[in-house]
């Protein structure tokens, strides 16, 4: 390993080490395809079902819509500040408040963390498919090797996100294309029919739990550094992102209700098996996937959270040793590897469903706040810039709306 080359200089080397600058609107929207499906969808879908019942996929659809408008304010807020920081850089913009910025990126942190853990136990219940392996043996092996992975370098991170994307997008495809040939429990009009006043309950229960699952586009604002003209190319990449996971997600939770009784997916460690074993086909092949798509969600999570460590320290709201870029690979070495020891701390501490709330709750939370940011940067009105893209004051607000009532809700039931 190549030592530290320490952004501030000092140690007889250049000062100007940096981020790399080489993602691509492919190689971005990708990214972030990976970095939203994943655990989400390959993990919880059980769970979600358990709560929301026949009403999964709408569960889906609600929790795609709220993560839609407060992805609009990521995207234009990533046009007007390109930043790795991402969430903790939009706060101090808005209200120029350094401890509120640094509050919000310490959150950001911490769910990153958590969600990354989320996913490490997620890749247990898949891995238990082939081998029985001490559940903290596998974990701690899992973050180790997707740890050295984040530390050689963004192409080769990106390349492996995109690659392991590919995959698990197949893995999707492939469980719909099995799936017509399973005998149904549910029949297409019960399945696609509107949810009635009863059904609202448990469905807001299973989109406050489905919303996990698309955690992740506000993670693409932290490679802002790494991106080719990033105004642009983020708030595309952005929507990108949302659009196609929803999709895939509501066909995958409708085939799910349909072909699988929704109290079996619940007790499944590996749901999307179920739905291929219940076809009549082997789980070899999806389980395989599952865990490619497991492990692509918490690689991004690691690159996130890292980078975002290094956003702060270079604005001065991180200690400044998780500024220093290792002048070889071009990553932030001593953050990387704080990430990676505390997400096997929280994976080895907390069960799967547990971490996947209060990392939808404090997002949610973050959310909120971040859609209030552009509210309040948009009445400013001080940027004229024409590469900036805008979207309507009304977007923020309603994102804002939307994830205070969501909370609201999960805190009254």
């Amino acid at each position: 390993m190549a030592t530290l080359a320490c952004v501030t200089g000092g140690n007889g080397v250049s000062d100007k080490v940096t981020l790399k600058r080489s993602l691509s609107l492919p190689a971005t929207s990708f990214y972030g395809i990976g970095t939203i499906i994943g655990a989400g969808i390959y993990a919880l879908i059980g769970k979600v079902g358990g709560e929301a019942g026949v009403s999964l996929p709408y569960a889906f659809l609600l929790a795609g819509i709220i993560a839609g408008f407060t992805a609009l304010s990521y995207a234009e807020l990533s046009s007007r500040y390109p930043q790795s920081a991402g969430s903790a850089a939009y706060i101090f913009q808005a209200w120029q408040r350094r401890w509120f910025a640094q509050l919000v990126g310490v959150l950001v942190a911490i769910t990153g963390i958590v969600s990354a853990a989320t996913i490490a136990n997620g890749f247990v219940g898949y891995l238990e498919l082939f081998i029985q392996v001490p559940e903290y043996l596998a974990i701690s092996v899992l973050i180790i090797v997707l740890g050295l992975i984040a530390l050689w370098g963004i192409n080769e991170s990106a390349l492996t996100v995109t690659l392991i994307t590919l995959i698990e997008v197949g893995g999707l495809l492939f469980v719909i294309f099995v799936s017509r040939e399973a005998p149904a429990v549910q029949e297409w009009q019960q399945v696609l029919a509107i949810p009635d006043m009863s059904a609202w309950p448990g469905l807001l229960v299973g989109s406050f739990l489905a919303f996990y699952a698309f955690i992740g586009f506000e993670d693409m604002v932290n490679i802002a550094e790494e991106v080719k003209n990033p105004r642009r190319t983020l708030p595309r990449a952005i929507l990108i992102a949302i659009v196609v996971s929803t999709l895939l997600y509501m066909l995958v939770a409708a085939i799910a209700v349909r072909t699988v009784a929704t109290d079996e997916l619940a007790q499944s460690g590996a749901p999307l098996a179920a739905l291929v074993s219940n076809a009549g086909y082997s789980t070899a092949f999806i389980g395989v996937i599952s865990m490619f798509a497991v492990v692509n969600g918490a690689l991004v999570q690691i690159i996130m959270a890292s980078r975002l460590l290094y956003g702060m320290a270079k604005k001065g709201m991180a200690p400044e040793l998780f500024s220093r870029i290792n002048a070889r690979t071009q990553t932030p070495v001593a953050a990387t590897v704080l990430v990676a020891g505390c997400i096997l701390v929280f994976s080895l501490w907390l069960p799967l469903t547990v971490l996947a709330k209060i990392t939808a709750f404090i997002m949610l939370v973050i959310f909120s706040v971040v859609n209030l940011s552009l509210v309040v940067v948009k009445l400013r009105r001080e940027q004229n810039d024409a590469n900036i893209i805008r979207y309507p004051l009304w977007c923020p607000v309603t994102g804002f709306v939307m994830c205070v009532a969501l909370i609201g809700f999960q805190l009254l039931v």
